[in-house]
């Protein structure tokens, strides 16, 4: 477990209200968000000297020396590597041809390609443009409205941190000290879940609506066909979940394995080149990049609002306001998706996770339920308008108009909102196997 601290009798003023505040002030002027949040903890270690200033460097050093974040630019490397390979596409043409037939076909093969592509990429915000880019015509040709093709994408790549191998279970599972794979096992059921409440939606608004109407038929000649060609594609994830569900992989080592894998059949097939390698480890660094300096700056600030109880000071405040775990469980949420709409997944779970862990241990959540509850409901935070961040990359993507998109989310949103809720209450859910 990365963040711990030692428990102190200091009371929280403004040596420790005013660098939040200064957190805030920076997030609102988009200061990146790895410099606010240094420079957060630089300023609270200053004013409340809790730790001393030659200890922030070690404290860097931390943050980031864990085997488990081997796994990050690895999936990221592996998602860059699915595109230029035309492995993605393969998938894609693969759910077209399993569910193109039906009414609905086209917005449930966009889902599951949407789903995929966003876990293995490790970023909702990539598997948003990359899939939108290939998926969003399609739909509009379909007879999907430009708005609605755009939302049904955007709801879609929420479901990237969800479904395993997700980069978001390895962070949290890291600053928790929670096994990354009794996560990655915990997350299937309710991954599947919002998954599947997401096609139900699309399908219930088809019937309404009547946007696609395929006049196609299933034909398992056809199907046999798009399943070879996308063999190598499907062989991927099959790797990765079944080395890490039979014990055969950590999740790390499942990374590698499917970097390695990818290249091979790129190679092999011919659709990557030695040439094209440079890039992809670019453009997989510039991700990375984000986020390692974040995890990084997290463990400081992390350790100086532990050891002025900062944690301990919100949960006496919650239960100020309520004693009823089940309200507790709606602020909590409250909460989460709030900081989904204006923040990717990994800097809200290196600040939310440390804070909200105690609290939700008081009411009795079980540990890796909280980690499922607060994934999804981040994941319901990225759609929500007016500020959901895969609006504004679906927005961007398309020339849709942000405000179009939001409204055609809200049936999404309502139904990924009924499954978190499912999450919260019913531990059963994420805990089935245990």
């Amino acid at each position: 477990m990365l963040y711990g601290g030692v428990e102190t009798t200091l009371e929280l003023g403004w040596d420790v209200i005013g660098p939040l505040l200064l957190l805030l002030v920076l997030f609102l002027f988009s200061v990146p968000v790895w410099v606010s949040l240094g420079l957060t903890a630089l300023v609270m270690l200053w004013s409340t000297g809790v730790l001393p200033l030659s200890l922030l460097g070690e404290s860097l050093f931390s943050g980031v020396d864990h085997y488990a974040l081997i796994a990050i630019p690895l999936y990221l490397l592996t998602g860059d590597a699915l595109v230029r390979t035309g492995l993605s596409k393969k998938l894609l043409d693969f759910a077209e041809a399993t569910m193109g037939s039906l009414r609905s076909g086209m917005g449930t093969s966009t889902v599951l390609g949407c789903g995929f592509f966003s876990s293995i990429s490790g970023s909702d915000a990539a598997g948003c443009a990359a899939v939108g880019r290939m998926t969003y015509s399609r739909l509009v040709e379909k007879g999907y409205p430009p708005s609605y093709a755009a939302a049904l994408v955007a709801a879609g790549s929420c479901t990237g941190i969800l479904i395993p191998p997700s980069i978001a279970y390895i962070i949290i599972g890291m600053i928790l000290g929670i096994s990354a794979a009794s996560l990655f096992v915990a997350a299937i059921v309710p991954g599947v879940l919002v998954l599947v409440s997401i096609m139900i939606t699309n399908i219930i608004l088809n019937r309404i609506h009547g946007y696609e109407n395929s006049s196609s038929t299933f034909s398992f000649r056809n199907w046999l066909a798009a399943l070879w060609s996308a063999k190598f594609a499907l062989s991927i994830p099959l790797i990765i979940l079944g080395g890490i569900y039979s014990g055969i992989f950590t999740p790390t080592e499942a990374a590698a394995v499917a970097v390695a894998v990818t290249l091979i059949i790129g190679f092999a097939s011919g659709t990557l080149t030695m040439a094209q390698v440079p890039a992809m480890l670019w453009s997989s660094a510039k991700v990375n990049g984000i986020i390692v300096p974040i995890i990084a700056v997290a463990l400081p600030l992390a350790q100086a609002l532990a050891l002025v109880q900062v944690p301990q000071g919100f949960a006496q405040f919650i239960r100020g306001i309520t004693d009823d775990p089940n309200l507790t469980i709606l602020l909590m949420l409250g909460v989460f998706i709030i900081a989904g709409c204006v923040m990717e997944a990994t800097p809200n779970i290196v600040i939310l996770a440390p804070i909200m862990f105690p609290l939700a241990q008081e009411i009795g959540m079980n540990d890796i339920q909280f980690c499922i509850f607060l994934i999804t409901s981040l994941g319901v935070g990225f759609i929500t308008p007016p500020l959901g961040l895969n609006l504004f990359v679906i927005s961007s993507v398309t020339g849709d108009s942000i405000l179009s998109v939001a409204g055609r989310s809200l049936p999404y949103v309502f139904s990924m909102l009924l499954v978190v809720l499912l999450i919260a209450f019913v531990p059963a859910i994420s805990t089935w196997w245990m």
